[in-house]
């Protein structure tokens, strides 16, 4: 009860990335996957809306960009997310987001997107391109790849999809090209990089909607969906917590390599095999509040042990999934995390099976969101 706890936070409402495919289904309302931070205040937890522009790791303190004073700390727990790289891709800027939307950040992105799909006439292709890893997920790729192509066979159903990958495999390969190949048939078609094509898309042009790959194929799709390569949110290399893109941490409590009394959760860490999900993310928040209260009561800090879960929807009430537990231990010679009892959805699997599924990731959401925001979230279908 003597702990001060504030949350700098830019926005008044947050939109989850993951479920936000189900969005662009039609699974699931916009207002069901957007929460405020009402819940989160009646804890007691003192809310900032606005964004953290700098942090001073020697002088411990953040600077807000609607304060003329810093906010002080004696413990920060930096959660920048990502940012997108744009550049990566030649012509791929902000502006050309707004005619090419990644979606990859929930939000506007998100519900541009599903507008313009439904704008695209019934006919119409759309081009996703793939990033390499490692990238945020969820929202993942393939389970956007199935999300549109129901929405087009539901409402679109003259329409394609083209998806160009810059890798030569992906997770949960066989599940999904299973699901292709049932229900989506004739309307996806999947490029992955091999030893004669690269599907790395490396050139957009947003004015006249084409898209180029590094071995030279061009589409000039009715929609493009680009999702570009990715980075921890600028912030975090502002204040001198990047190696490269991302963010080195300590795995047994998450705590920065690069600055003293300084956390790094979520998509901006790096955790080796465990991926960049919102399950992730909440499972590290929980050993890293854990490590916090055990440091200031002075109490042994017991290393950190970590779970993760990723569903991805792949037709109406069928969805596959991947997980396992992480422990701290030696990765490749060096301190990381260790996966144990991993599992993955096979192809072939029942349709009791795969609606089970679903229904965990539906239960999942629904207690992770009410744990987090305070209050449970609206569950009905998308009304467009």
């Amino acid at each position: 009860p003597k702990l001060d706890v504030t949350l700098v936070e830019p926005k008044d409402k947050y939109t989850t990335c993951f479920y936000s495919n189900l969005y662009i289904g039609g699974f699931r309302s916009f207002s069901s996957i957007t929460h405020d931070y009402d819940g989160v205040k009646k804890r007691g937890i003192r809310v900032v809306m606005a964004a953290a522009t700098d942090i001073d790791t020697a002088a411990k303190t953040v600077k807000l960009s609607k304060a003329s004073a810093a906010l002080p700390y004696d413990r920060l727990v930096v959660a920048p997310g990502i940012d997108i790289k744009f550049g990566a891709i030649e012509g791929y800027t902000p502006e050309a987001a707004e005619v090419m939307p990644h979606a990859w950040q929930g939000g506007a992105q998100t519900w541009l997107l599903k507008e313009k799909l439904l704008a695209m006439s019934d006919g119409g292709t759309v081009v996703m391109s793939v990033p390499a890893n490692p990238y945020r997920c969820p929202p993942g790729p393939y389970e956007r790849a199935c999300m549109i192509a129901h929405f087009m066979k539901t409402r679109k159903p003259k329409s394609k999809l083209i998806l160009l990958d810059a890798k030569p495999t992906f997770s949960k390969q066989p599940v999904f090209e299973e699901a292709f190949a049932e229900y989506y048939k004739d309307i996806i078609e999947i490029n992955l990089t091999n030893e004669i094509d690269d599907y790395s898309v490396v050139k957009v042009d947003a004015k006249t909607g084409e898209v180029v790959t590094k071995s030279g194929r061009k589409e000039t799709p009715a929609l493009a969906n680009i999702i570009p390569p990715q980075m921890a949110g600028v912030i975090a290399e502002r204040a001198g917590l990047t190696e490269g893109d991302w963010c080195p941490v300590n795995p047994v409590n998450f705590t920065s390599t690069k600055a003293k009394d300084v956390y790094i959760v979520g998509d901006a860490a790096i955790a080796a095999e465990m991926p960049k999900s919102a399950y992730s993310a909440f499972s590290q928040g929980g050993v890293v509040a854990a490590d916090i209260l055990a440091d200031i009561s002075g109490k042994e800090r017991a290393p950190g042990k970590y779970r993760n879960t990723c569903w991805s929807m792949v037709a109406p009430d069928n969805s596959a999934k991947i997980g396992g537990d992480y422990t701290p231990g030696e990765k490749d010679g060096k301190p990381g995390l260790v996966v144990s009892e991993p599992f993955v959805s096979k192809a072939g699997e029942s349709a009791e099976v795969r609606r089970q599924s679903y229904q965990e990731s539906i239960d999942w959401y629904q207690t992770l969101v009410t744990d987090l925001f305070g209050k449970s979230p609206v569950t009905t279908a998308e009304p467009q």
